[in-house]
C-alpha cells in the first residue's frame, strides 16, 4: 500500500501528483529480492532500471564503499585527483575499445550524453567547422531526460513530444529496419542506409555528431537491430566529418552478452557513453569516453578547455563501487550467467507468442521482451506484480525484464510466468 506522506510530498518519475499511482515501500534488498514493509518479497526482474547486475548488497561492492567512506567520501576533481579514480580508469580501459583513451567522469547516464554532445560541438568548432552544431540520430531512440538529450530522443513516439517546440530541432533517420538475427540485405533502399546517406549528404554541414544506441533501442521500444547498420553508419560519418557517439548506458557491462554492444560491430565510435550498471547499481555514476583525436582537437582549439565540470565528478565512493563491480565482471562468470539467462528467457517466453494480444517476443542476453499490440498500464501491473512476487514495470506496449546476472533458473521461470500472466490480463 502506498505511503500517505510519500504520496503527498514525493514526486516519483513519470507520475501525476494529483493522481499518484501505487508504490511499494521497500525496506531492504538482498540478492535479487526486494522486501516490502509488510514482509512481502519480490524478485526484482528490472535490476532497478537495468543497473543492479550483481544483485543487491553484493558483499564486495558494499565493502568497497564502506572502506572508501572511511578514507574520503568526496573531493573535488578540479585540480585534484585520487587513486580510486585512477584505478577505475585503468579498469575501464581494459574492457573498452582500445581507441577510446580519454575518460570523463560524470553524474548519470543523461549527463554522460550531455557531455558527449558538448564534446562533439567543441570538437567541430576546434576543427574549423563552427557551423556543425546539430545532431542526427534514428527514430525510436532514447538518450535521457535532460535538455539536450531530450532533443535526440524520438520527437513523435518518444516521451518528450510535449517539449518538441522548445528543443533544438535535430535530424532523424528511419529506424534500422533489419532486425538482429535476420539476414542483412545489402540493398540501400531496403536496409535504410540509402535514406541515412541522403540525410547526411543533405545536412552534414550542420551535423556535429550522430548518436545511437548500438544494437538495442531501450526505452524507445526495446528493439534489437542488425549490427551491420552500425558498420555502414561509421563509414558515412567518416565521409561527412561527423562524429559517431554510441550510447551504451543500457547495453554496457554485459547486458547483451558482450561487455559492450560495440563488440557486435567491426568499428569503434569516437565517443562512448556509459552509466547505469557502472557501479553495479549502487551509486549514480557515469562516464563518457573519447578517442585521443577528439580530445586533442578540442584541446588545441579555442578556448582550449573542455567546458564541463560536475561538482561530484570522479566521486571516490562511486569510483570505489565501480572498481568492485568491474572486478566482479573480470572473472568472466557473468558471461556464462548471461548465456544461461538468455536460454531460459527464450525457453519460457517464446511460447507467449501464441497468446492473444502478443505482437512479438524477443530475447537478447539478459533482456526479455513481450511486445503487446496495445499499451499496457504500469499502474495496473504494480499490485499484480506484488501478488506474483515479481517486480516488473511495463511501459508502452512492452512487458519486459532485465534481471540481475545472478538470477537463478527457478527465479527466471517465475519471472517469465509473471510476464505471461501480465500479457494475459493487461
Amino acid at each position: 500500500m502506498s505511503d500517505a506522506f510519500d504520496a503527498r510530498h514525493l514526486w516519483h518519475p513519470y507520475t501525476n501528483v494529483t493522481h499518484p499511482g501505487p508504490t511499494h515501500k521497500v525496506t531492504s534488498a538482498s540478492g535479487v529480492r526486494l522486501t516490502l514493509d509488510d514482509g512481502t518479497e519480490m524478485i526484482d526482474a528490472m535490476s532497478s532500471w537495468w543497473s543492479t547486475i550483481h544483485g543487491y548488497c553484493q558483499p564486495n561492492i558494499t565493502k568497497a564503499i564502506k572502506d572508501q567512506a572511511g578514507k574520503m567520501g568526496h573531493v573535488m576533481f578540479g585540480g585534484l585527483t585520487h587513486d580510486t579514480a585512477i584505478e577505475l580508469a585503468k579498469k575501464l580501459l581494459a574492457v573498452t575499445p582500445p581507441d577510446l583513451q580519454r575518460i570523463f567522469y560524470c553524474d548519470s547516464g543523461s549527463v554522460s550524453v550531455e557531455v558527449a554532445l558538448k564534446m562533439a560541438v567543441q570538437y567541430q568548432h576546434a576543427a574549423g567547422r563552427p557551423g556543425k552544431t546539430g545532431f542526427a540520430t534514428v527514430r525510436s531512440g532514447y538518450h535521457g531526460d535532460t535538455w539536450k538529450a531530450m532533443s535526440v530522443c524520438d520527437p513523435v513516439t518518444g516521451m518528450h513530444y510535449l517539449f518538441s517546440k522548445a528543443l533544438s530541432a535535430q535530424h532523424f533517420a528511419p529506424k534500422p529496419p533489419i532486425r538482429l538475427g535476420e539476414v542483412w540485405n545489402p540493398d540501400p533502399a531496403e536496409n535504410s542506409v540509402g535514406a541515412l546517406r541522403k540525410l547526411l549528404a543533405e545536412n552534414h554541414e550542420e551535423i556535429a555528431a550522430f548518436i545511437i544506441e548500438p544494437l538495442v533501442q531501450g526505452a524507445g521500444g526495446m528493439y534489437f537491430y542488425h549490427p551491420q547498420y552500425l558498420n555502414e553508419l561509421r563509414a558515412l560519418c567518416d565521409e561527412f566529418n561527423i562524429l559517431l557517439i554510441f550510447d551504451e548506458i543500457a547495453t554496457g557491462f554485459g547486458r547483451t552478452g558482450m561487455m559492450f554492444a560495440t563488440e557486435f560491430t567491426d568499428i569503434t565510435p569516437d565517443i562512448l557513453c556509459m552509466g547505469k550498471a557502472l557501479t553495479g547499481g549502487t551509486l549514480s555514476f557515469a562516464a563518457t569516453m573519447a578517442t585521443d583525436h577528439v580530445a586533442e582537437v578540442i584541446g588545441n582549439g579555442s578556448p582550449g578547455l573542455f567546458m564541463h565540470g560536475p561538482t561530484f565528478m570522479g566521486n571516490p565512493l562511486a569510483c570505489a563501487a565501480a572498481c568492485a563491480s568491474l572486478d566482479l565482471l573480470a572473472d568472466g562468470a557473468w558471461q556464462a550467467n548471461v548465456a544461461r539467462i538468455e536460454d531460459a528467457l527464450k525457453s519460457h517466453l517464446t511460447p507467449l507468442r501464441d497468446l492473444p494480444g502478443v505482437a512479438d517476443v524477443r530475447v537478447l542476453g539478459a533482456i526479455g521482451v513481450v511486445e503487446m499490440d496495445h499499451n499496457v498500464s504500469a499502474d495496473q501491473a504494480h499490485p499484480i506484480c506484488k501478488d506474483l512476487g515479481v517486480w516488473l514495470r511495463p511501459f508502452g506496449r512492452h512487458i519486459y525484464c532485465m534481471p540481475p546476472f545472478v538470477t537463478s533458473d527457478e527465479d527466471l521461470a517465475q519471472i517469465c510466468a509473471a510476464m505471461g500472466h501480465l500479457a494475459e490480463v493487461l
